[in-house]
């Protein structure tokens, strides 16, 4: 079933939602005891609806180890999240413009990482398939330190279509992979740039390396094998940002 509500964890999460997302917030549930009046009067001036925090919603969330900080926010995924057509249609490809396209990535945790590391270097936004992706979770939410509600998430159907549509707007294509011919430091990007990253596991699917400008790979020292896909992405960023 395709998940419609998440739910955003604690004050920082709820006041970014507040500031930067405020169609997607459509409840705040607050403990009795929770002392922030500030964020009180921000939820009250936004008009979200508020209900009580019950004991077993706060109980239900501690077993799983999350800190709700006495607040939690109801965030519509339909709300949060970009339609393709609509983000296709009004982007401008210019020499500055970088995107990521997560091509199987399954730990919710690299997910938010990624994100996190894309609004810090300057990427447009991040485009995440609808199948075979791990979700925009609480967990998302709460590793993106709020940038999942500050930068642009694009749902996306076929990863390869995506990439055809981009490139026809200017765009090069550059799949990350440890086995890539060209290491990362030797290219120039000059142009709109967007990044695949893979499947921790498998990494990027064959066709999706058919269809990109370059496979670039990290070079690294003898010992290591492989990063992790959220640490190639910030090395992988952080090379584009500084050329």
């Amino acid at each position: 079933m395709k998940q419609n509500k998440i739910f955003a964890y604690g004050r920082h999460a709820v006041r970014d939602a507040l500031l930067y997302a405020p169609r997607a917030l459509t409840k705040v549930y607050l403990d009795a005891k929770m002392v922030d009046t500030k964020l009180r009067r921000q939820i009250e001036e936004a008009g979200v609806p508020v209900a009580k925090l019950s004991e077993g919603m706060a109980r239900s969330d501690m077993k799983s180890g999350t800190a709700h900080q006495g607040v939690i926010g109801s965030i519509s995924i339909p709300q949060l999240m970009l339609p393709y057509p609509k983000f296709l249609e009004q982007l401008e490809a210019t020499p500055r413009t970088m995107l990521v396209i997560l091509n199987g990535v399954q730990d919710p945790h690299n997910v938010g990482a990624i994100i996190r590391t894309a609004a810090g270097f300057g990427a447009t936004a991040v485009l995440m398939p609808e199948k075979g992706q791990a979700p925009v979770t609480g967990a998302v939410i709460k590793v993106s330190a709020g940038m999942a509600f500050r930068l642009p998430l694009v749902t996306i159907g076929s990863v390869k279509q995506t990439i055809l549509d981009l490139k026809k707007k200017g765009f090069k294509a550059y799949s990350l992979a440890g086995e890539g011919a060209q290491p990362i430091g030797t290219e120039a990007f000059g142009g709109p740039t967007v990044f695949i990253l893979g499947n921790e596991g498998s990494g990027i699917a064959d066709d999706i390396l058919k269809v990109s400008d370059s496979v670039l790979a990290i070079p690294l020292d003898p010992k290591c094998e492989s990063l992790n896909v959220a640490a190639a992405a910030a090395v992988a960023l952080y090379a584009w940002s500084s050329k």
